[in-house]
C-alpha cells in the first residue's frame, strides 16, 4: 500500500513538471524577440552630377582608303607602314613610262590639231576677200568657215586628250589625301594593279587627333540627357588609369533601336600623342549638370523580384522601401525616387531584418 502511494506521487510530481515546462516554453514563444540593433542614415537631398557609364570604341575621325587610280606596275613604296604621315606625302609610285608615252602622244596630237586650225583660218581670210569680190561663190566661203569651227573643235579635243593625259600621269604618284597614321600596305612592289579590281586597295589612312568614341546609351538615358548643353565625355582605359582630357558629344542618334533599346552616340577626343588607338575599348563617363536626389551607402540598397528596395526604420520597425536608383558615386548610390526627406535608412545587418520587425538605433 505504502508503495502505491509513493509510485502516484512520483507521477504526480512529473505531471507537475512537463505542465511547468510547457508553460515556460509558451511563455517564451509568446514573448517578442529582442530588437535588431542597426546603424542608419537620415535621406537628404543634394546636388549630384547627372552621369551615365557605357562601353564605348574607339575610330578615327577620318578613315579613308587609298587606292591605285591607273592601271600598271606598283614600282616603290614609299613610306614605313604605321608611320604617321602628313597630307600630300607620297606613299605610292606606279610605273610611268606608259603614261608619259600618252602624254606625248597627246601633246603631239594637240599640235597638229592647232596647225590645222590655224590653216584653217588662214584659208577663211583668204576666200572671205575673194566672195567680197564675186571670185568665188558663197558655198565656198561657207565650207571655209565651217572648217575653222570643226578644227577649233578639234583643237579643244586634242587638249582635253593632253590633260587626261597630264591627269593619269600625275596618278602615278599616289599621295596620302589626308594626313594620319599609315596601315599595312596591301600590295607589294611589283604587283599589278588595277582601279577596277581588288588590287586598286593599296593602304588605308586614319586620322587619329581628334578621336571619335562611339557608344550608346539607353533610351531612358538619352531622356534624361535630351536639352542638356554642356555635356562633358571622360573615358577610362582598359587598365583603369582615366584619360587625362576630356571631349564632348558631336553626333547623337535621332532612332532608337528596336533590338536594344538605345540611342547611338559618338564623343570627339583631343589625342595629341595618340594614346588612344582606332579600335580599343574604353569606358565612357558622361557627365551633364548637377540635379537634386538622395545618396545612400550602395550597402543599403537591397534587390528583390520587384526591384531595388532600402530598409527604413520608422516607429521602432524596419520597413522596406522600394527605390529607383541613378548612378554610383564612389561607395554611394544615387535614389532617385522612392525616399523623403526625413526617412532614416538602415545601412547594417540588413540580413536579419524582416518586414516588421523591432529594431533598435545603435
Amino acid at each position: 500500500m505504502k508503495f502505491l502511494i509513493v509510485l502516484m506521487c512520483i507521477a504526480l510530481a512529473a505531471c507537475n513538471d512537463s505542465g511547468a515546462r510547457q508553460q515556460e516554453k509558451k511563455a517564451a514563444k509568446d514573448a517578442a524577440p529582442a530588437a535588431v540593433p542597426v546603424s542608419v542614415v537620415e535621406a537628404t537631398q543634394r546636388a549630384v552630377p547627372v552621369s551615365f557609364e557605357a562601353v564605348g570604341r574607339t575610330e578615327g575621325s577620318r578613315e579613308v582608303q587609298v587606292r591605285a587610280r591607273v592601271a600598271g606596275i606598283l614600282e616603290k613604296q614609299l613610306y614605313n607602314e604605321g608611320d604617321a604621315v602628313p597630307e600630300g606625302a607620297p606613299l605610292f609610285r606606279i610605273e610611268r613610262a606608259p603614261f608619259e608615252i600618252e602624254l606625248a602622244q597627246a601633246r603631239g596630237v594637240l599640235a597638229q590639231e592647232a596647225s590645222r586650225r590655224d590653216l584653217a583660218q588662214q584659208e577663211a581670210e583668204r576666200l572671205k576677200g575673194l566672195v567680197e569680190r564675186k571670185a568665188i561663190s558663197q558655198k565656198e566661203a561657207d565650207q571655209a568657215a565651217s572648217s575653222v569651227q570643226q578644227s577649233a573643235a578639234a583643237v579643244q579635243i586634242a587638249r582635253a586628250r593632253v590633260r587626261q593625259a597630264e591627269l593619269n600621269l600625275s596618278y602615278t604618284e599616289v599621295n596620302a589625301p589626308i594626313g594620319g597614321i599609315t596601315g599595312r600596305a596591301l600590295q607589294s612592289v611589283g604587283s599589278l594593279v588595277s582601279p577596277n579590281a581588288d588590287s586598286a586597295l593599296l593602304t588605308t589612312l586614319t586620322r587619329g587627333d581628334p578621336i571619335w568614341v562611339r557608344f550608346a546609351i539607353s533610351e531612358n538615358e538619352f531622356a534624361r540627357l535630351r536639352g542638356s548643353q554642356d555635356i562633358q565625355v571622360n573615358v577610362e582605359l582598359a587598365d583603369g588609369k582615366p584619360y587625362p582630357q576630356a571631349g564632348k558629344l558631336n553626333f547623337s542618334g535621332s532612332t532608337v533601336d528596336a533590338a536594344t533599346g538605345t540611342v547611338q552616340m559618338r564623343a570627339e577626343l583631343p589625342n595629341p600623342k595618340l594614346v588612344l588607338l582606332p579600335g580599343q575599348y574604353v569606358r565612357v563617363q558622361m557627365q551633364a549638370g548637377t540635379q537634386q536626389a538622395f545618396v545612400v551607402p550602395q550597402t543599403a540598397v537591397a534587390q528583390n523580384e520587384t526591384g531595388r528596395f532600402v530598409w527604413v526604420l520608422a516607429d521602432g520597425k524596419a520597413t522596406p522601401r522600394q527605390v529607383r536608383t541613378g548612378n554610383w558615386i564612389g561607395a554611394d548610390w544615387v535614389v532617385l525616387d522612392g525616399l523623403k526627406p526625413g526617412d532614416r535608412v538602415i545601412v547594417d545587418n540588413l540580413v536579419r531584418l524582416r518586414p516588421g520587425a523591432a529594431v533598435v538605433q545603435k
